[in-house]
Protein backbone atom coordinates (compact mmCIF):
# COMPACT_ATOMS: atom_id res chain seq x y z
CA UNK A 1 0.00 0.00 0.00
CA UNK A 2 1.11 3.12 -1.22
CA UNK A 3 1.68 5.56 2.28
CA UNK A 4 1.76 9.45 1.95
CA UNK A 5 1.80 12.22 4.21
CA UNK A 6 0.00 15.41 3.59
CA UNK A 7 1.03 18.45 5.96
CA UNK A 8 -1.71 20.35 7.08
CA UNK A 9 -5.28 19.59 7.75
CA UNK A 10 -6.91 22.49 6.15
CA UNK A 11 -8.41 22.81 2.57
CA UNK A 12 -5.90 22.35 0.79
CA UNK A 13 -4.65 19.07 2.72
CA UNK A 14 -8.37 17.94 3.09
CA UNK A 15 -8.60 17.96 -0.50
CA UNK A 16 -5.46 16.29 -1.76
CA UNK A 17 -6.15 13.42 0.64
CA UNK A 18 -10.06 12.99 -0.67
CA UNK A 19 -8.01 13.13 -4.51
CA UNK A 20 -5.96 10.61 -3.46
CA UNK A 21 -8.56 7.99 -1.60
CA UNK A 22 -11.32 8.44 -4.28
CA UNK A 23 -9.12 6.88 -7.09
CA UNK A 24 -10.73 3.88 -7.47
CA UNK A 25 -8.24 2.97 -9.84
CA UNK A 26 -6.04 3.15 -7.22
CA UNK A 27 -7.69 1.31 -3.70
CA UNK A 28 -3.96 1.31 -2.17
CA UNK A 29 -3.32 4.29 -0.96
CA UNK A 30 -3.39 5.41 2.89
CA UNK A 31 -3.10 8.95 4.09
CA UNK A 32 -1.82 10.42 6.82
CA UNK A 33 -3.12 14.07 7.43
CA UNK A 34 -0.23 15.58 9.75
CA UNK A 35 -1.03 18.99 11.55
CA UNK A 36 1.10 21.12 14.11
CA UNK A 37 -2.14 21.86 15.59
CA UNK A 38 -3.70 19.27 17.65
CA UNK A 39 -7.36 20.14 16.20
CA UNK A 40 -8.03 19.85 12.00
CA UNK A 41 -9.27 22.26 9.49
CA UNK A 42 -6.76 24.90 9.07
CA UNK A 43 -8.10 28.60 8.31
CA UNK A 44 -11.62 26.95 8.09
CA UNK A 45 -11.04 26.61 12.14
CA UNK A 46 -8.64 29.82 12.84
CA UNK A 47 -9.22 32.09 9.94
CA UNK A 48 -13.46 32.03 8.97
CA UNK A 49 -14.95 35.04 11.51
CA UNK A 50 -16.88 33.16 13.88
CA UNK A 51 -19.95 34.69 12.29
CA UNK A 52 -19.71 33.66 9.57
CA UNK A 53 -21.22 29.98 10.19
CA UNK A 54 -22.38 29.09 6.92
CA UNK A 55 -18.88 29.19 5.92
CA UNK A 56 -17.55 27.43 9.17
CA UNK A 57 -19.96 24.28 8.69
CA UNK A 58 -17.48 23.35 6.01
CA UNK A 59 -15.81 21.81 8.62
CA UNK A 60 -18.86 19.16 8.13
CA UNK A 61 -17.48 18.25 4.70
CA UNK A 62 -13.45 18.09 5.62
CA UNK A 63 -14.91 16.11 8.85
CA UNK A 64 -16.11 13.18 6.09
CA UNK A 65 -12.28 13.10 4.46
CA UNK A 66 -10.70 12.81 7.44
CA UNK A 67 -12.91 9.83 8.83
CA UNK A 68 -12.60 7.80 5.91
CA UNK A 69 -11.44 4.50 6.47
CA UNK A 70 -7.69 5.43 4.82
CA UNK A 71 -7.68 8.98 6.16
CA UNK A 72 -5.48 9.01 9.03
CA UNK A 73 -5.43 12.62 11.38
CA UNK A 74 -2.46 13.39 13.41
CA UNK A 75 -2.28 16.54 14.88
CA UNK A 76 0.44 17.82 17.16
CA UNK A 77 2.73 16.75 14.83
CA UNK A 78 5.86 19.35 14.17
CA UNK A 79 7.89 20.10 10.87
CA UNK A 80 10.32 21.97 10.09
CA UNK A 81 12.74 24.02 12.69
CA UNK A 82 12.15 22.57 15.08
CA UNK A 83 10.40 19.19 14.25
CA UNK A 84 10.69 16.16 11.38
CA UNK A 85 13.04 17.07 8.11
CA UNK A 86 11.51 16.03 4.53
CA UNK A 87 13.98 13.30 4.77
CA UNK A 88 12.66 11.68 7.80
CA UNK A 89 9.48 11.83 6.37
CA UNK A 90 10.30 10.62 3.70
CA UNK A 91 11.71 7.58 5.32
CA UNK A 92 8.55 6.86 7.53
CA UNK A 93 6.20 7.87 3.82
CA UNK A 94 6.61 7.09 0.21
CA UNK A 95 5.22 10.84 -0.61
CA UNK A 96 4.83 13.50 0.70
CA UNK A 97 2.81 16.82 0.39
CA UNK A 98 3.11 20.05 1.69
CA UNK A 99 -0.55 22.19 2.02
CA UNK A 100 1.43 24.47 4.44
CA UNK A 101 -0.42 28.01 3.34
CA UNK A 102 0.97 31.47 3.36
CA UNK A 103 1.97 31.45 7.02
CA UNK A 104 3.43 35.73 7.14
CA UNK A 105 1.92 38.83 6.31
CA UNK A 106 3.22 41.26 4.09
CA UNK A 107 4.61 43.97 5.85
CA UNK A 108 4.03 48.20 5.02
CA UNK A 109 7.63 48.81 5.63
CA UNK A 110 6.92 52.53 7.18
CA UNK A 111 7.62 54.52 9.76
CA UNK A 112 6.39 53.79 12.89
CA UNK A 113 4.73 50.24 11.82
CA UNK A 114 5.89 48.26 14.85
CA UNK A 115 4.82 50.71 17.03
CA UNK A 116 2.51 49.27 20.48
CA UNK A 117 -0.97 48.95 18.70
CA UNK A 118 -0.44 48.11 15.29
CA UNK A 119 -0.98 44.69 14.60
CA UNK A 120 -1.52 42.51 11.37
CA UNK A 121 -5.16 41.93 10.61
CA UNK A 122 -4.06 38.09 10.72
CA UNK A 123 -3.13 38.38 14.41
CA UNK A 124 -6.23 39.59 14.98
CA UNK A 125 -8.19 37.09 13.64
CA UNK A 126 -6.12 34.70 15.10
CA UNK A 127 -7.20 35.84 18.60
CA UNK A 128 -10.73 36.09 18.62
CA UNK A 129 -10.86 32.74 16.90
CA UNK A 130 -9.13 30.91 19.15
CA UNK A 131 -5.42 29.92 18.13
CA UNK A 132 -3.33 28.51 20.83
CA UNK A 133 -0.48 30.53 19.35
CA UNK A 134 -2.30 33.52 20.26
CA UNK A 135 -3.17 33.52 23.63
CA UNK A 136 -0.86 36.25 24.92
CA UNK A 137 -2.14 38.68 22.48
CA UNK A 138 -3.25 42.19 23.24
CA UNK A 139 -5.42 44.24 21.51
CA UNK A 140 -5.90 48.23 23.00
CA UNK A 141 -10.00 48.29 22.30
CA UNK A 142 -10.04 51.21 24.82
CA UNK A 143 -9.75 53.83 22.58
CA UNK A 144 -12.02 55.17 20.37
CA UNK A 145 -10.85 54.92 16.66
CA UNK A 146 -9.09 51.71 14.73
CA UNK A 147 -7.61 52.06 11.77
CA UNK A 148 -7.85 48.87 8.97
CA UNK A 149 -5.56 49.30 6.51
CA UNK A 150 -6.49 47.44 3.38
CA UNK A 151 -9.70 46.18 1.49
CA UNK A 152 -9.78 42.58 1.21
CA UNK A 153 -12.24 40.64 2.74
CA UNK A 154 -9.85 39.75 5.76
CA UNK A 155 -10.22 43.78 6.55
CA UNK A 156 -14.25 43.22 6.37
CA UNK A 157 -13.95 40.45 8.66
CA UNK A 158 -12.01 42.18 11.46
CA UNK A 159 -13.82 45.64 10.39
CA UNK A 160 -17.00 43.97 10.98
CA UNK A 161 -15.97 42.02 14.25
CA UNK A 162 -14.96 45.09 15.77
CA UNK A 163 -18.34 47.03 15.12
CA UNK A 164 -20.39 44.42 16.39
CA UNK A 165 -22.28 43.70 19.54
CA UNK A 166 -21.18 41.03 21.91
CA UNK A 167 -24.36 40.20 22.45
CA UNK A 168 -24.31 39.36 18.81
CA UNK A 169 -21.13 36.99 19.15
CA UNK A 170 -21.99 35.07 22.24
CA UNK A 171 -23.74 32.69 20.17
CA UNK A 172 -20.39 32.05 18.40
CA UNK A 173 -17.93 29.47 19.52
CA UNK A 174 -15.50 32.74 19.70
CA UNK A 175 -13.45 32.50 22.95
CA UNK A 176 -14.74 33.42 26.60
CA UNK A 177 -11.56 36.43 26.58
CA UNK A 178 -11.99 37.81 23.36
CA UNK A 179 -15.82 37.75 23.82
CA UNK A 180 -15.39 39.63 26.93
CA UNK A 181 -12.49 42.27 25.51
CA UNK A 182 -15.41 43.00 22.53
CA UNK A 183 -17.71 43.89 25.03
CA UNK A 184 -15.95 46.24 26.99
CA UNK A 185 -14.50 47.81 23.51
CA UNK A 186 -14.74 51.83 23.08
CA UNK A 187 -13.81 51.80 19.75
CA UNK A 188 -16.58 53.87 18.03
CA UNK A 189 -14.72 54.65 14.37
CA UNK A 190 -13.38 51.61 12.30
CA UNK A 191 -11.66 53.21 9.13
CA UNK A 192 -11.36 50.75 6.77
CA UNK A 193 -8.27 52.35 3.96
CA UNK A 194 -7.24 51.38 0.67
CA UNK A 195 -4.73 52.79 -1.37
CA UNK A 196 -6.59 52.35 -4.66
CA UNK A 197 -9.95 52.81 -5.69
CA UNK A 198 -13.16 50.85 -4.80
CA UNK A 199 -13.37 49.31 -8.61
CA UNK A 200 -9.71 47.74 -7.35
CA UNK A 201 -10.76 46.55 -3.59
CA UNK A 202 -10.62 43.16 -3.22
CA UNK A 203 -13.21 42.32 -0.73
CA UNK A 204 -16.48 39.93 -2.24
CA UNK A 205 -19.80 41.52 -2.46
CA UNK A 206 -21.58 39.45 0.41
CA UNK A 207 -18.97 40.32 2.80
CA UNK A 208 -19.23 44.04 1.89
CA UNK A 209 -23.25 43.93 1.65
CA UNK A 210 -22.89 43.18 5.20
CA UNK A 211 -21.25 46.02 7.23
CA UNK A 212 -24.57 47.93 5.81
CA UNK A 213 -26.73 45.53 7.80
CA UNK A 214 -25.22 45.37 11.26
CA UNK A 215 -27.25 46.89 14.38
CA UNK A 216 -26.06 49.33 16.06
CA UNK A 217 -23.30 50.39 12.94
CA UNK A 218 -23.39 52.96 10.10
CA UNK A 219 -21.16 52.77 7.13
CA UNK A 220 -20.25 56.05 5.58
CA UNK A 221 -18.30 56.56 2.21
CA UNK A 222 -17.03 59.78 0.61
CA UNK A 223 -18.93 60.42 -2.72
CA UNK A 224 -16.02 62.57 -3.75
CA UNK A 225 -13.48 59.66 -3.26
CA UNK A 226 -15.57 57.41 -4.99
CA UNK A 227 -16.11 59.42 -8.11
CA UNK A 228 -11.98 59.47 -8.53
CA UNK A 229 -12.43 55.79 -9.82
CA UNK A 230 -13.06 56.24 -13.75
CA UNK A 231 -14.46 52.88 -13.53
CA UNK A 232 -17.22 53.70 -10.77
CA UNK A 233 -18.11 56.43 -12.75
CA UNK A 234 -18.34 53.80 -15.74
CA UNK A 235 -18.54 50.12 -14.36
CA UNK A 236 -19.84 48.18 -17.48
CA UNK A 237 -15.93 46.81 -18.27
CA UNK A 238 -15.66 45.35 -15.01
CA UNK A 239 -15.61 41.71 -13.87
CA UNK A 240 -19.20 41.10 -12.11
CA UNK A 241 -17.78 41.01 -8.95
CA UNK A 242 -16.40 44.46 -9.32
CA UNK A 243 -19.64 45.63 -10.97
CA UNK A 244 -21.82 44.47 -7.94
CA UNK A 245 -19.43 45.83 -5.12
CA UNK A 246 -19.55 49.84 -7.15
CA UNK A 247 -23.09 49.38 -6.89
CA UNK A 248 -23.04 48.66 -3.54
CA UNK A 249 -21.08 51.52 -2.84
CA UNK A 250 -23.40 54.00 -4.82
CA UNK A 251 -26.23 53.02 -3.28
CA UNK A 252 -24.34 54.29 0.13
CA UNK A 253 -23.71 57.09 -1.22
CA UNK A 254 -26.31 58.23 -2.76
CA UNK A 255 -28.01 57.48 0.40
CA UNK A 256 -25.96 59.55 2.61
CA UNK A 257 -25.32 62.72 0.53
CA UNK A 258 -22.34 65.03 0.62
CA UNK A 259 -23.17 64.84 4.77
CA UNK A 260 -20.91 61.75 4.95
CA UNK A 261 -18.02 64.54 3.26
CA UNK A 262 -17.37 65.40 6.57
CA UNK A 263 -16.88 62.82 9.38
CA UNK A 264 -15.16 62.95 12.80
CA UNK A 265 -11.24 61.62 13.79
CA UNK A 266 -9.26 62.92 10.40
CA UNK A 267 -7.43 65.76 9.49
CA UNK A 268 -6.63 66.74 5.91
CA UNK A 269 -3.26 68.46 5.60
CA UNK A 270 -1.15 69.55 2.89
CA UNK A 271 2.55 68.03 4.02
CA UNK A 272 3.76 66.16 6.60
CA UNK A 273 3.04 67.38 9.72
CA UNK A 274 2.66 65.96 13.66
CA UNK A 275 -0.90 65.34 14.90
CA UNK A 276 -1.85 67.03 18.12
CA UNK A 277 -2.62 64.22 20.47
CA UNK A 278 -5.67 63.37 21.47
CA UNK A 279 -7.48 65.95 24.00
CA UNK A 280 -7.62 64.60 27.49
CA UNK A 281 -7.35 61.55 28.93
CA UNK A 282 -8.72 58.30 27.57
CA UNK A 283 -11.99 58.24 29.47
CA UNK A 284 -12.07 55.16 31.94
CA UNK A 285 -13.69 52.03 31.72
CA UNK A 286 -17.87 51.66 31.20
CA UNK A 287 -20.05 49.02 32.15
CA UNK A 288 -20.53 46.06 28.68
CA UNK A 289 -23.97 47.21 28.66
CA UNK A 290 -23.10 51.21 27.94
CA UNK A 291 -20.46 49.55 25.21
CA UNK A 292 -23.04 47.61 23.62
CA UNK A 293 -25.02 50.45 23.26
CA UNK A 294 -22.64 52.60 21.81
CA UNK A 295 -23.57 53.91 18.25
CA UNK A 296 -19.99 52.56 15.74
CA UNK A 297 -19.12 54.11 12.35
CA UNK A 298 -17.10 52.24 9.70
CA UNK A 299 -15.58 54.41 7.40
CA UNK A 300 -14.59 53.36 4.12
CA UNK A 301 -12.03 55.31 2.54
CA UNK A 302 -10.10 55.11 -0.67
CA UNK A 303 -7.23 56.58 -2.50
CA UNK A 304 -4.75 56.73 0.68
CA UNK A 305 -1.93 55.63 1.32
CA UNK A 306 -0.35 54.85 4.36
CA UNK A 307 3.15 56.62 5.32
CA UNK A 308 3.41 56.55 8.46
CA UNK A 309 2.55 55.41 11.94
CA UNK A 310 2.61 58.77 14.59
CA UNK A 311 3.27 57.65 18.34
CA UNK A 312 5.65 57.06 20.79
CA UNK A 313 6.88 53.66 22.34
CA UNK A 314 5.33 54.26 25.45
CA UNK A 315 1.76 55.22 24.34
CA UNK A 316 1.60 53.32 21.52
CA UNK A 317 -0.25 54.86 18.30
CA UNK A 318 -2.30 57.65 17.84
CA UNK A 319 -2.41 57.71 14.50
CA UNK A 320 -1.82 57.21 10.70
CA UNK A 321 -0.44 59.71 8.24
CA UNK A 322 -1.89 58.67 4.74
CA UNK A 323 -0.81 60.17 1.19
CA UNK A 324 -3.56 60.78 -1.00
CA UNK A 325 -3.09 59.15 -4.02
CA UNK A 326 -4.74 59.41 -7.51
CA UNK A 327 -5.43 57.21 -10.58
CA UNK A 328 -2.36 56.91 -13.04
CA UNK A 329 -3.81 55.64 -15.66
CA UNK A 330 -2.33 52.49 -16.32
CA UNK A 331 -4.25 50.59 -13.47
CA UNK A 332 -1.89 52.09 -10.13
CA UNK A 333 -2.01 55.28 -8.03
CA UNK A 334 0.64 58.01 -7.37
CA UNK A 335 0.90 60.27 -4.51
CA UNK A 336 -0.28 63.60 -4.68
CA UNK A 337 1.58 65.20 -1.92
CA UNK A 338 -1.61 66.13 -0.07
CA UNK A 339 -1.64 64.31 3.48
CA UNK A 340 -4.21 63.01 6.26
CA UNK A 341 -3.77 61.98 9.75
CA UNK A 342 -6.67 59.40 11.05
CA UNK A 343 -6.66 58.92 14.66
CA UNK A 344 -5.96 55.15 15.57
CA UNK A 345 -5.51 53.68 18.96
CA UNK A 346 -5.43 50.63 16.85
CA UNK A 347 -4.02 49.65 13.83
CA UNK A 348 -4.85 46.68 11.71
CA UNK A 349 -2.45 45.84 9.07
CA UNK A 350 -4.28 43.56 6.11
CA UNK A 351 -2.18 43.93 2.94
CA UNK A 352 -1.68 40.41 2.33
CA UNK A 353 -0.22 37.22 2.91
CA UNK A 354 3.37 35.52 1.80
CA UNK A 355 4.65 32.01 1.92
CA UNK A 356 7.44 31.12 4.32
CA UNK A 357 10.69 28.66 3.29
CA UNK A 358 10.29 25.22 4.28
CA UNK A 359 13.40 23.67 5.55
CA UNK A 360 14.60 21.20 3.34
CA UNK A 361 12.66 22.65 0.15
CA UNK A 362 13.75 24.64 -2.76
CA UNK A 363 11.57 28.42 -2.36
CA UNK A 364 11.26 31.13 -5.13
CA UNK A 365 11.82 34.20 -2.91
CA UNK A 366 10.12 36.39 -5.09
CA UNK A 367 6.70 34.83 -5.24
CA UNK A 368 6.76 33.16 -1.83
CA UNK A 369 6.25 29.61 -3.39
CA UNK A 370 7.80 26.33 -3.50
CA UNK A 371 9.18 25.74 -7.58
CA UNK A 372 7.03 22.95 -9.17
CA UNK A 373 5.32 21.27 -11.55
CA UNK A 374 1.98 20.77 -11.56
CA UNK A 375 2.50 19.91 -8.00
CA UNK A 376 6.17 18.25 -8.17
CA UNK A 377 8.62 19.82 -6.01
CA UNK A 378 11.51 21.52 -8.30
CA UNK A 379 14.93 21.02 -7.42
CA UNK A 380 17.62 23.23 -9.76
CA UNK A 381 14.46 22.24 -12.46
CA UNK A 382 14.47 18.58 -12.18
CA UNK A 383 11.55 16.82 -9.98
CA UNK A 384 11.91 15.56 -6.56
CA UNK A 385 10.33 12.28 -6.79
CA UNK A 386 8.27 11.97 -3.81
CA UNK A 387 7.61 15.40 -2.88
CA UNK A 388 4.81 17.62 -3.38
CA UNK A 389 3.14 20.94 -2.85
CA UNK A 390 -0.60 21.88 -3.22
CA UNK A 391 -2.70 25.33 -1.93
CA UNK A 392 -1.08 28.40 -1.35
CA UNK A 393 2.43 27.03 -0.68
CA UNK A 394 1.83 25.84 -4.28
CA UNK A 395 0.00 28.51 -6.04
CA UNK A 396 0.54 31.73 -3.93
CA UNK A 397 -2.30 33.61 -1.87
CA UNK A 398 -4.99 33.95 -4.00
CA UNK A 399 -8.27 32.30 -4.60
CA UNK A 400 -11.11 31.09 -2.26
CA UNK A 401 -11.65 27.94 -0.47
CA UNK A 402 -13.20 26.60 -3.47
CA UNK A 403 -9.75 27.52 -5.35
CA UNK A 404 -7.92 24.50 -3.18
CA UNK A 405 -9.80 21.17 -5.03
CA UNK A 406 -8.97 21.75 -8.95
CA UNK A 407 -4.84 22.62 -7.12
CA UNK A 408 -5.60 19.93 -5.38
CA UNK A 409 -6.07 17.17 -7.64
CA UNK A 410 -3.62 18.31 -9.73
CA UNK A 411 -1.16 17.22 -7.49
CA UNK A 412 -2.75 14.27 -6.83
CA UNK A 413 -3.00 13.30 -10.21
CA UNK A 414 0.76 13.71 -10.43
CA UNK A 415 1.81 11.60 -7.64
CA UNK A 416 -0.54 8.81 -8.25
CA UNK A 417 1.56 8.80 -11.82
CA UNK A 418 4.58 8.69 -9.93
CA UNK A 419 3.09 5.68 -7.84
CA UNK A 420 5.25 2.60 -9.33
CA UNK A 421 8.49 4.26 -8.67
CA UNK A 422 7.30 5.68 -5.23
CA UNK A 423 6.25 2.05 -4.06
CA UNK A 424 9.33 0.81 -4.57
CA UNK A 425 10.74 2.88 -1.50
CA UNK A 426 11.19 1.20 2.02
CA UNK A 427 10.02 3.04 4.63
CA UNK A 428 9.24 2.57 7.82
CA UNK A 429 6.69 -0.15 9.60
CA UNK A 430 4.57 2.13 11.26
CA UNK A 431 4.09 5.21 10.95
CA UNK A 432 2.45 6.49 14.00
CA UNK A 433 5.65 4.42 16.04
CA UNK A 434 8.06 6.00 13.71
CA UNK A 435 6.93 9.75 14.42
CA UNK A 436 6.82 8.51 18.43
CA UNK A 437 10.48 7.27 17.91
CA UNK A 438 11.45 11.24 16.34
CA UNK A 439 9.78 12.60 19.45
CA UNK A 440 5.96 13.78 18.05
CA UNK A 441 3.31 13.13 20.49
CA UNK A 442 0.45 12.86 17.40
CA UNK A 443 -2.70 13.48 18.56
CA UNK A 444 -5.27 10.78 16.95
CA UNK A 445 -8.57 11.59 15.66
CA UNK A 446 -10.09 10.60 18.96
CA UNK A 447 -7.77 12.94 20.84
CA UNK A 448 -9.56 15.79 18.48
CA UNK A 449 -13.18 14.01 19.71
CA UNK A 450 -12.28 14.75 22.97
CA UNK A 451 -11.49 18.23 22.48
CA UNK A 452 -14.66 18.71 20.41
CA UNK A 453 -16.67 17.39 23.87
CA UNK A 454 -14.68 19.64 26.14
CA UNK A 455 -15.46 22.77 24.25
CA UNK A 456 -19.11 21.68 24.47
CA UNK A 457 -18.56 21.32 27.76
CA UNK A 458 -17.06 24.45 28.27
CA UNK A 459 -19.85 26.54 26.48
CA UNK A 460 -22.62 24.75 28.34
CA UNK A 461 -20.25 26.00 31.71
CA UNK A 462 -20.61 29.16 30.23
CA UNK A 463 -24.48 29.48 29.30
CA UNK A 464 -23.33 29.37 25.36
CA UNK A 465 -22.81 26.88 22.40
CA UNK A 466 -19.55 25.34 21.76
CA UNK A 467 -16.93 27.79 23.02
CA UNK A 468 -13.43 26.98 21.52
CA UNK A 469 -10.34 26.55 24.18
CA UNK A 470 -7.79 29.35 23.31
CA UNK A 471 -4.23 27.62 24.89
CA UNK A 472 -1.97 24.49 24.07
CA UNK A 473 -2.39 22.86 28.01
CA UNK A 474 -5.98 23.51 27.53
CA UNK A 475 -6.35 21.49 24.05
CA UNK A 476 -3.39 18.75 24.98
CA UNK A 477 -5.88 17.82 28.09
CA UNK A 478 -8.75 17.77 26.78
CA UNK A 479 -6.96 15.22 23.30
CA UNK A 480 -5.50 13.19 26.65
CA UNK A 481 -8.68 12.78 28.49
CA UNK A 482 -10.09 10.68 25.25
CA UNK A 483 -7.78 8.09 25.99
Amino acid sequence: MLRVAVIGSGPSGVYTAQSLVGQQAVPDVEVYVLDRLPCPYGLVRYGVAPDHEKIKSLQNNLRTVLEHPRVHFLGNVEVGTPGLGVQELCEIFHAVVFCVGAATDRHLGIAGEDLPGSHSATSFVAWYSAHPDAIAARFPLSGRSAVVIGVGNVAVDVARILARGAAELAGTDMPQGALGALADSRVEDIWMVGRRGPSQAKFTTKELRELGSLPGAEVLVRPEELALDPAYRDPAELPAVGRRNVQVLRDWAERAGDEVAIAAGSSPTTGPQTPAPASGPAPGPEPASASAQRKRRIHLRFFLRPVEMIGDPDSGVRAVRFERTAPDGRGGVVGTGEYEDIEAQLVLRSVGYRGTPQPGLPFDDATGTVPHRAGRVLRDGEPCLGVYVAGWIKRGPTGVIGTNRPCAKETATSLLEDAAALAEREIADDPVDALRRAGQQPVPWTGWQGIEVAEAAWGRQLGRGTVKLPDWEALLEAARSAG
